[in-house]
């Protein structure tokens, strides 16, 4: 009958995660890419940057995905290469719509936010890729890093 091949049809098309802990390891790569993403959104909507908390997560949930699917699929990791290509060179062009060139005081603003979106998207790849640990690490060290400079700027 009809239903019986639509039920089939639709079990073959949400096979793509086969058991429980397909699931599970999803689930956590894409919420440490989310968590992360978002301390550092945080940070700098604490700050007044364009690109805050919203942003941020979006960036390291969206770059993480960008290299789980390949995963999934099987995609050897020298062709996945390829695939960061791609992200880092797309997201480049987010990080250009946070710099803003001031005509009157002849100062560029947010370079800082710019440079925060690139290393987020590393940070989503990197939990996408399964390596929670350098995710957070590099997340401590951007964290460090905001609050060096702003420090350093007496601000």
């Amino acid at each position: 009958m009809w239903w019986e091949q639509s039920w089939a049809t639709l079990q073959t098309e949400f096979s793509d995660l086969a058991d429980a802990s397909d699931v599970t390891r999803i689930c956590i790569r894409l919420f440490v890419a989310a968590v992360l993403g978002g301390l550092l959104g945080y940070e700098r909507e604490s700050v007044g940057a364009a690109a805050g908390l919203r942003t941020h997560m979006m960036v390291a949930v969206g770059s993480a995905l960008f290299v789980l699917v390949p995963l999934q699929a099987g995609m050897p990791l020298e062709d996945i290469s390829r695939v960061l290509q791609g992200v880092a060179a797309g997201i480049g062009f987010l990080g250009a719509g946070a710099i803003i060139k001031q005509k009157e005081v002849q100062a560029i603003k947010g370079l800082t936010t710019a440079a925060g979106i690139w290393l987020t998207s590393a940070v989503g790849i990197s939990a996408g890729m399964g390596l929670e640990v350098t995710a957070i690490l590099s997340t401590l060290f951007a964290l460090l890093i905001f609050s060096l400079v702003r420090f350093t700027k007496g601000q």
